[in-house]
């Protein structure tokens, strides 16, 4: 098996398991706040957390270098996990992930001021097709537009600039300082909110949710492994695999059926982000390839930020395949 097959293998699988993991939070959801499920998924993956912290054996304090930057990137995180785990609770699968994948497109914008990024033609029309995808997955005036679809389109945004912020400082933060922050801020903030929201939760609930943060953390070393294994542009376009677990989920599950208009609208947010990323990994279009070099998954909060375990520094992203610096 090259490797290249072997890093798509495991990409597969990772996203195989965050696809089960949704269908557990979907579940749960019926039931609960978001509030409330992200607090104990979050609660439940500290033990594996420090386990992983330990072995940050980089000097340093937990003071972060850019304390502004991490205070938007810890503000993303918090916002994105209540808003994508309620996006599943309330919608179909399919739709949910139709609008999530509309987070390479996002990435390439914000690129420009956060990274300096200079996008071409060739990719703003690329977002600008991506996101008509969008609005075909809404339909707005043709179908009645809910709080659920509010709260994923705020979960890829939310996402998208966590995620472009690790790009920004990754280099000089500590991978340590990278993941602690927003674990710490979602503890403390859904702890807060969690006295609003609470419903008792008979013990098979949270041996539940105790699954979904091993599933979570699981799926985040898979997905690392796949990175360090294969090309970032073989990698990255197997996220969208998750459309075909959502279909097949969601109908046994759930009783779900996945409409023309998200067909339609999947289709072409696929197609966009699948430009872009190949678009980006073709030499010399991008200095900093932000898509690609973005490996987190959005709307896990239980997760360890797959793009926080892999910033030892650009000069990683930048070598050459065979020469992979090392971990």
């Amino acid at each position: 098996m090259s490797p290249n097959v072997k890093g798509a293998v495991l990409a597969l699988v990772a996203f195989g398991l965050f696809s089960t993991h949704d269908v557990f939070i979907k579940t749960l959801g019926a039931l609960y706040s978001p509030i409330q499920i992200v607090f104990f998924s979050v609660l439940l993956s500290f033990p594996l957390a420090t386990v992983m912290l330990m072995r940050d054996a980089k000097p340093g304090t937990l003071l972060p270098v850019h304390p502004w930057w991490m205070a938007v990137r810890t503000v993303g995180a918090v916002i994105t996990g209540v808003s994508a785990f309620y996006a599943f609770s309330a919608l179909p699968l399919t739709q949910t992930y139709a609008i999530l994948f509309a987070t390479p497109l996002l990435i390439t914008v914000l690129s420009i001021p956060i990274l300096g990024e200079t996008v071409r033609l060739p990719r703003w029309l690329a977002v600008i097709v991506g996101l008509a995808g969008v609005m075909v997955v809404l339909r707005p005036g043709a179908t009645d537009l809910t709080l659920g679809h509010a709260a994923a389109i705020v979960a890829a945004v939310a996402g998208s600039v966590a995620s472009i912020v690790v790009r920004k400082i990754g280099a000089e933060e500590r991978t340590v300082v990278l993941l602690l922050y927003p674990m710490v801020a979602n503890f403390v903030v859904m702890g807060a909110a969690l006295a609003f929201v609470y419903k008792p939760m008979p013990i098979e609930h949270l041996g539940l949710l105790a699954i979904v943060s091993a599933m979570a953390w699981i799926a985040g070393r898979f997905i690392i492994a796949a990175y360090q294994t294969g090309e970032a542009a073989i990698v990255a376009p197997m996220q969208y695999s998750q459309i075909i677990w959502a279909s097949v989920y969601g109908l046994i599950f759930f009783n779900e059926s996945i409409d023309k208009a998200t067909a339609v609208g999947a289709a072409i947010i696929i197609a966009s982000g699948l430009f872009i990323v190949f678009r980006e990994s073709r030499s010399g279009n991008s200095e900093n390839t932000p898509v690609l070099r973005t490996r987190s998954r959005v709307g896990t909060p239980s997760a360890f930020r797959i793009s926080s375990m892999m910033t030892s520094g650009r000069a990683r992203d930048k070598a050459p395949q065979n020469e992979r610096l090392p971990e």
